[in-house]
């Protein structure tokens, strides 16, 4: 790491710490008091559950209510089941009172069972026993209606003579006056978090309701049954639960408390885990201590959000020092603004990791939680990956100051040229178009050169014998072979070929079958395999139908991308993919190495790795040499990229070893990154893929079971989103620097882009689980589908879209579609609809021919040209 990476790196790490402080200033509160009246109290630990019937051991809750003991005057129960009936009893030997409660359900036998176990703690307890509560929320869970709590009240004044109530939110009592009438007092419970309350005025509308209570009800007492905020969990509109608004309401709550001598009930002593299953993640997390019994913030002192944020920064710093270390690696004529941006994007990352991992830390696991946290984790690097693969180019595209291997074609003597074997396979081939290549390679302005055509596995010898025809009569530069049958593919004629090479041939040049070069080709690249090392010299593919139809522009700036971006960054590290047109090889290398890959459907880029792996050298020189024609409809679009992924997975799976050099080879190591590295997206695309299936399922699960399925975590829509919006800014941003492209150009390219997504996916995990598959050829001069057929061709995609967008309105449609989780899940499916629906888009443009695509197609060569 030289000076201005080191000075870039201690900067950010500078203003990461700022920034942790900042979010993190301690906020004054009222301090805590001495005693308070009281805390509802479920002694449950870990993973008991009182609906399970699973209650803790009379010692336990021993144990709790001692830690209470003298920091307050009473506890509320909710039930007198099991060893609930016990903490009277206990609370006594600690001087604690108790206000009782007995559990009402929409079980009625369990509800005289209950009902009979009440009478008899009391009697027993009475001494301690300040206040009887029947009933908690039962008529707000609709399991009982008000006449019916009214007899169950009346039942239990009928042995009880402390005060008797029913506990219930405010809006229940001010609803029904009749049920206030039946009690001796008003037990409410005032929650703001449910009602979605900010935490700053919380305290102030606990005090409002309150005080609607008086007015309403003067003549009756008013005790707070419940009042508390959560520490973690889901955000209800404005309010947002965390340790520190638990502490700030809490703190603020009890000094208004005691300002205008209001009766109350903590919400809770104890976190509670089992509460997860009635309330969400939020159920556990009430508690003043948490499931430890530890203090979950701090009682008097200034409130900090998160405590330990100096140890998360100092971490934070860490990793991504770590992270630049490798990044600044190889970033010689990186300008500072690159360094600065590539700084940026570390220290976010790490950042965003680290307190991903804190959050975690916050929550009680289950086993299936921490599945959830380890799947959420992976998934979270791997987004953290892909995002400082794409930034690093990013970086590089636009910050380099200079290109450290831009070739210049030099002129070279005619007696110092090699002679060149130029091979074109062709399988069925449009005889006219096939005629139109051959005629410009016979233009070529090159000394000494040979065309050997290898037409396999044509059956109609309309389509071949007029190209065998036209070879002769080109003269004896023009071989032809036609060969039925012939296995391997487009590899397997490449190899029939080289057998039948001229053996003066030093070079081997590749050219597709519908590729119309310029004359200078040969002459202007030859001279760069002087070089001893200088295996490869590849030129961009082109293509000269961009102005047919609104269709083939869009596939054209799509291509560019690559060719003017990629490919020129991949070249400054000796990491470029060739590609099996418009490339040229060594002819003793290509011996050397064993020829094409047979067994490989993408031939060409396996025989480029094959040959970095031997130590030898490749350029790429970014000017078009040669044009060819683009698929003609979005068939056979999707039908070519699903052969490139597919054939870089099976690239990937035979030389895993080499490229994580687990094996000998002489790739180095920014050879090895170029190539793991570009083809992160291509697997994050499969990765999303089997996201977007997961998604559907469950939002599915959230519109039929709206009451036990919840969003996910917030993470599961931000990572996908995130990366769709750094993706999508990238692609303008260096489009526009570096393809010289327009904003219709750059919008063409992004939604050709996008709508290849899901074959990519599909070949991607195809290509995990498969080996083989057939060669897809990419047809050339077809006939453009129908609109009904175009349709079809988009059917899959069709049906994630509909999906999608059906599942982001469904859950909108649940009861609690206005809370954030529930709108950002909504969110996140329908961009994850995007690339869907830019595939149908696509596809319906390619079947429609007459669209012009002038106004797309030249606006970047336009810029390109003024530019220059």
């Amino acid at each position: 790491m030289n000076r201005a990476s080191l000075f870039v790196t201690l900067l950010m790490g500078a203003l990461s710490v700022l920034l942790w402080w900042l979010v993190n200033r301690p906020g004054i509160e009222p301090p805590w008091p001495a005693q308070v009246d009281g805390f509802s109290f479920s002694p449950m630990r870990g993973e008991q559950n009182p609906e399970s019937d699973e209650y803790p051991g009379i010692a336990s809750i021993d144990e709790d209510l001692a830690l209470l003991a003298g920091d307050v005057h009473a506890v509320r129960t909710y039930t007198v089941k099991s060893t609930m009936g016990e903490v009277p009893r206990l609370a006594a030997a600690h001087g604690l009172n108790v206000a009782l409660g007995a559990w009402i359900s929409d079980q009625s036998v369990d509800n005289a069972v209950e009902m009979e176990r009440l009478t008899q703690v009391f009697l027993e307890n009475h001494r301690r026993i300040v206040r009887v509560i029947v009933g908690n929320e039962a008529i707000l869970r609709e399991d009982r209606d008000v006449d019916e709590m009214i007899a169950y009240l009346r039942q239990a004044k009928q042995q009880i003579w402390a005060p008797v109530s029913t506990a219930e939110p405010w809006h229940i009592w001010l609803k029904h006056p009749r049920l206030v009438h039946e009690v001796d007092f008003i037990a409410v419970h005032m929650l703001p978090y449910w009602e979605g309350i900010p935490v700053d005025d919380a305290v102030a509308h606990v005090l409002e309701r309150y005080r609607e209570l008086q007015q309403a009800y003067p003549d009756k007492p008013i005790v707070i049954t419940e009042v508390g905020w959560p520490s973690n969990g889901r955000t209800r509109l404005g309010a947002i639960a965390s340790p520190a608004n638990q502490a700030r309401f809490l703190r603020r709550f009890l000094a208004a408390a005691e300002r205008e001598d209001i009766v109350y009930y903590l919400m809770e002593a104890f976190d509670q885990p089992w509460k997860r299953q009635i309330e969400g993640e939020v159920g556990s997390h009430w508690g003043v201590f948490d499931e430890a019994r530890e203090p979950k913030f701090a009682f008097t002192s200034p409130v900090v959000p998160v405590p330990q944020w100096s140890a998360l920064a100092a971490v934070s710093i860490g990793l991504a020092v770590l992270l630049l270390a490798v990044l600044f690696r190889d970033s010689r004529g990186l300008s500072s603004g690159g360094r600065g941006f590539l700084a940026l994007i570390a220290y976010t990352i790490a950042t965003f990791v680290v307190w991903l991992l804190y959050d975690f830390t916050q929550q009680y696991m289950t086993p299936l939680m921490f599945g959830v946290a380890i799947a959420l984790c992976l998934a979270a690097v791997g987004v953290a990956v892909v995002l400082l693969a794409e930034a690093h180019e990013w970086a590089e595209a636009l910050w380099l100051k200079q290109w450290r291997r831009s070739p210049r074609p030099e002129a070279a003597a005619d007696e110092c040229l090699p002679k060149v074997s130029i091979h074109v396979p062709a399988y069925n081939e449009p005889p006219a178009m096939l005629r139109q290549t051959l005629d410009a390679l016979a233009r070529l302005d090159y000394p000494d050169f040979e065309v050997v055509v290898i037409d396999n596995n044509t059956k109609d010898p309309a389509v071949w014998k007029p190209i065998e025809a036209h070879c002769a009569w080109l003269g004896e530069r023009f071989r032809f072979f036609h060969v039925d049958p012939l296995s391997g593919f487009k590899a397997g004629a490449l190899n029939f070929a080289l057998a039948r090479t001229d053996p003066k041939a030093e070079v081997v040049a590749v050219i597709d079958s519908d590729y119309l070069v310029e004359p200078n080709w040969l002459r202007e690249l030859v001279p760069l395999l002087d070089d001893p090392q200088m295996a490869i010299v590849q030129a961009p593919q082109d293509y000269r139908d961009g102005d047919e139809s609104m269709f083939k522009a869009m596939c054209q700036a799509e291509y560019r991308g690559f060719f003017k971006i990629g490919m020129v960054t991949r070249n400054e590290r000796n990491a470029i993919i060739q590609h099996g047109t418009m490339t040229m090889v060594k002819r003793s290398v290509l011996d050397e190495v064993g020829g094409w890959g047979e067994w490989c459907i993408t031939e060409d880029a396996e025989l480029g790795l094959r040959i970095f792996e031997r130590g030898y050298a490749a350029t790429y020189v970014p000017h078009s040499y040669g044009r060819g024609l683009m698929p003609d409809n979005f068939l056979d679009f999707k039908k070519q990229r699903f052969r490139w992924a597919y054939g870089a997975v099976l690239i990937l799976r035979e030389h895993l070893g080499q490229l994580f050099g687990l094996r000998k080879s002489k790739l180095t190591w920014g050879q090895r990154y170029h190539f793991i590295a570009g083809w992160l997206p291509w697997l994050a695309d499969g990765f999303n893929l089997a996201f977007n299936v997961a998604a559907v399922m469950w939002t599915v699960g959230m519109v039929l079971f709206p009451e036990h399925l919840a969003p996910p975590h917030l993470i599961f829509a931000a990572l996908p989103l995130a990366l769709f919006v750094f993706k999508i800014l990238k692609l303008f941003f260096l489009y526009q620097l570096r393809v010289q492209a327009g904003l219709r150009q750059s919008l063409a390219a992004g939604l050709a882009g996008l709508a290849l997504s899901h074959v990519i996916a599909r070949a991607m995990l195809t290509g995990f689980i498969t080996r083989s598959i057939g060669f897809f050829r990419t047809p050339k001069q077809a006939a453009s589908h129908g609109f009904w057929r175009a349709l079809a061709d988009a059917r899959e995609e069709l049906v994630f879209l509909v999906a999608l967008t059906l599942g982001a309105y469904a859950v909108l449609m649940r009861i609690d579609g206005e809370l954030l989780d529930v709108r950002v899940w909504s969110l996140m499916l329908l961009v994850q609809g995007v690339p869907y629906a830019a595939a149908v888009l696509v596809s319906l443009l390619s079947a429609m021919p007459r669209l012009p695509g002038r106004l797309i197609g030249r606006m970047g060569e336009l810029k390109q040209q003024l530019s220059s």
